[in-house]
This record gives C-alpha cells, sequence and structure tokens, in this order.
C-alpha cells in the first residue's frame, strides 16, 4: 500500500484532497505537509483515521521540502499561489524520483514547467500537472467528448464560476489580481494569442453564460488558465477559450476596479511619514468589503459551476455539446481537492503510468475518470448538509434540437 504526502494539506483545497485519500482504502500513510500544524491536527482528528500524519515542511525551502517527501510514493501539491512555489516543488520531486500530481492552476508557470518534461521523463516518473476543477476535470470532459461524441472537434470553451465560500484570504485574492495582470492565452484561429483583462481585446471576450443552480446570464471574464495552451496539444482545434468569475459578481468587479487603479502594487509608498504597501491596503479592503456585499446581496450557500462547451462535426453536420457541472453547498475546496485525490488514485491504480510533465489529456484515460468519480467513497462529514451536485450533459444538433443525457 502507497505513502501519500499532500503538501498545502491544510489548505481549502488540500485539507478536501487529504479527507478524500483517507476515505479509500488504498493508503497505508497519508501525510499532511503544512505550516499550520494546529490546523493539520484538527484534521486529523476530524477525520479519525490512523493512516494520518502531519510534518511541518517550508514550500519554499528545498531542503524542507527533500525531508517531507522522503519515503513517499505519490507528492500531492496544493501549495498556492503556484506562480511562486511549483517549481521549487517539483524540482525535488524530480531529484527524488517520486510521482507526482498537482492542481496549478496558473498558466505562465504552467509553461514553464512544461519545459521540465525532458527531466521528469529521464528520471523516470509521471508528473500530472493541473489536475483540478479548470485546469483538470475540463480537460478531460473536452477530450472525452472530442474522442468518442465528434467526428472532428473545431472549438472548445470554458467557462466556470463560483462565490460564497466561508472564508477567502489573501492568497486567493493575490492570485486573482496575477490572473487580471498578466498576458492571457487564449487559443484564436489556430493560433495561441495573447489578451489582456483590462485592454480592449480581452474586453471583447467578455460574454455571460447560463448555469445550472448558479443562475443565467452570468458575466464572465477571460482567465488565464492552462487549458488554452494544453489541449490544442492533444486535441486538432480551432479555438480553446477560458472565462470566469466570482460571486457575488459586484464583489468581483470591485477585486477589478482595485487592481485597475495599481492598488495591487507590492511597492511601498510613502503616506504621511509611514510606509504603505498598496497591495497589502487593497487585501484587506476587498475582504472587509466582501463580507458586506455577501450580506447586502443575501447570497447564502456557497455554490459554483463549470461548463465545457464543445462545437464540431459528426457525420458531417454540426454539432454542440454542453457538460455541465454544478453544486450548491460545495465549494473551490470540493471541486479542487476532489479530482486532485482521484488523480492520485489513477495513479496508485497504475492508471497513469506516462512519463514527465503531462497535463490530465496527456495521461489521463477520461472514462477512468469517470468510472473513479462513481466509485469514490465520499468525506465523511459531521453536520454539513451533503452538496446539491449536478452532472450531466447536453447535445445540440445541427437543427438547434437539444438532447439531454447523463455523463
Amino acid at each position: 500500500m502507497a505513502t501519500v504526502t499532500v503538501l498545502g494539506g491544510c489548505g481549502a483545497v488540500g485539507s478536501v484532497a487529504v479527507k478524500s485519500l483517507a476515505a479509500q482504502d488504498m493508503f497505508s500513510r497519508i501525510r499532511i505537509g503544512d505550516v499550520n500544524m494546529p490546523r493539520a491536527r484538527e484534521i486529523i482528528a476530524e477525520t479519525g483515521s490512523r493512516k494520518l500524519s502531519a510534518v511541518k515542511v517550508n514550500a519554499q525551502d528545498p531542503a524542507s521540502i527533500r525531508k517531507t517527501i522522503k519515503g513517499s510514493d505519490i507528492v500531492l501539491n496544493c501549495v498556492g499561489p503556484f506562480y511562486k512555489s511549483v517549481k521549487t516543488i517539483l524540482d525535488v520531486v524530480i531529484e527524488e524520483r517520486i510521482n507526482y500530481v498537482d492542481i496549478c492552476d496558473d498558466v505562465d508557470v504552467t509553461m514553464d514547467i512544461l519545459k521540465m518534461h525532458r527531466a521528469a521523463k529521464k528520471a523516470g516518473i509521471t508528473a500530472l500537472i493541473g489536475m483540478g476543477a479548470s485546469p483538470g476535470v475540463t480537460n478531460l470532459l473536452a477530450k472525452l467528448v472530442a474522442d468518442t461524441l465528434l467526428d472532428e472537434t473545431d472549438s472548445v470553451d470554458i467557462f466556470h464560476t463560483h462565490g460564497g465560500e466561508p472564508i477567502e484570504g489573501e492568497g486567493v485574492i493575490g492570485h486573482r489580481f496575477h490572473c487580471m495582470t498578466i498576458d492571457i492565452p487564449m487559443f484564436l484561429d489556430g493560433k495561441l494569442k495573447y489578451v489582456q483583462y483590462f485592454r480592449e481585446d480581452g474586453i471583447a471576450l467578455r460574454q455571460t453564460f447560463d448555469f445550472p443552480i448558479v443562475g443565467k446570464k452570468i458575466p464572465l471574464y477571460p482567465y488565464p488558465h492552462p487549458e488554452q495552451v494544453t489541449l490544442p496539444k492533444y486535441i486538432k482545434l480551432r479555438q480553446v477559450t477560458n472565462k470566469g468569475s466570482v460571486l457575488p459578481i459586484e464583489y468581483y468587479e470591485l477585486t477589478g476596479n482595485v487592481c485597475k487603479l495599481g492598488l495591487a502594487s507590492k511597492e511601498p509608498l510613502d503616506v504621511q511619514g509611514k510606509q504603505v504597501v498598496p497591495y497589502d491596503f487593497a487585501v484587506a479592503y476587498i475582504i472587509r468589503e466582501r463580507d458586506k456585499i455577501l450580506k447586502r446581496t443575501k447570497f447564502g450557500t456557497q455554490r459554483g459551476a463549470m461548463a465545457v462547451v464543445v462545437k464540431g462535426k459528426k457525420n458531417r453536420k454540426r454539432e454542440e455539446y454542453r457538460v455541465h457541472m454544478a453544486s450548491e453547498g460545495g465549494g473551490l475546496g470540493e471541486g479542487t481537492g476532489i479530482p486532485a485525490a482521484m488523480g492520485v488514485i489513477l495513479m496508485d491504480q497504475g492508471k497513469v503510468t506516462a512519463k514527465g510533465v503531462l497535463p490530465p489529456e496527456g495521461c489521463v484515460d477520461p472514462n477512468d475518470f469517470i468510472n473513479l468519480r462513481k466509485a469514490m467513497k465520499p468525506i465523511k462529514q459531521k453536520g454539513k448538509k451533503k452538496a446539491v451536485e449536478v452532472l450531466y450533459a447536453e447535445r445540440i444538433d445541427a437543427r438547434g434540437k437539444v438532447t439531454k443525457f447523463d455523463i
């Protein structure tokens, strides 16, 4: 039986992954690697599992990482923001020749770690990257539709939104600032192009979309996730886009407005004789205002949704498939942490064997993922109401007829 180390195992995503792994029967040891030992002990108590242990780790320090992952069969990396941490961690994992899974959703650093493919392959390991919700589930659903339902695939458009999580900290807001300020790749007209969130080319890509559970005409904005870079390498396509938002939408727009004003800067300013970092002020202000907005809008239970829209041809006729995933009562942790745990399980089962640094569509069979999703033992959580979840697809034929089916 395998030993798994979950780096960042105390976070919103990592803790769900830890609990998901602990609920299964195939692991002898699950180690929580984190700086927050009090929270690690709480997670161990919550699961009541003797498989779990905790190790304090500094995810920026190679020596600390090396010591923590020693003896592991698989390392699951949930330490964000990934543009700061993932290259250091993956370097050590490759040196130690340990199989690896992460949930990296930062496209710029994804492009960097894909260049580590040769080193990982030489080490004889599999590094499955971006195995979360988006990227992750979205990649696999796009590949499933392209491989099994269409003869030719023209485009993949990925939409996502979520909101109402109990807590949002500095790391989450910092990630959004990062997403709003870097060049955003979009695969358009058969080429990788770059747009910017606040520039006209980025504004032109904004749209609305109807999601189950979450609501209709939800505003969506260009998002720098890795699917636009990786999917065209495995599926012949003309277009891949990724668009998302955070709810309530006025909260997301507040974050954008603060960022556009330049308050995401970490360069100190002299304010009445005191050094003030705009970024520190912006984060504190946004967190405070979020609580007010949630109360004012009576937002209620956390919820989220994703949709993968795939267009192409079947028997020379135009067809469109929309795969919808949505939940109420489940949030970012469940949506990302459970697929991450599934990536570890599939690897342990010998169903992810290709060597090197690979995205989900490059090494995971979508059917294996779907079958495992049905077979997964749920997390046992006392006193928490079970989330309402939906997963279904719609086929829209050349005449516009819509047929709904389970996937």
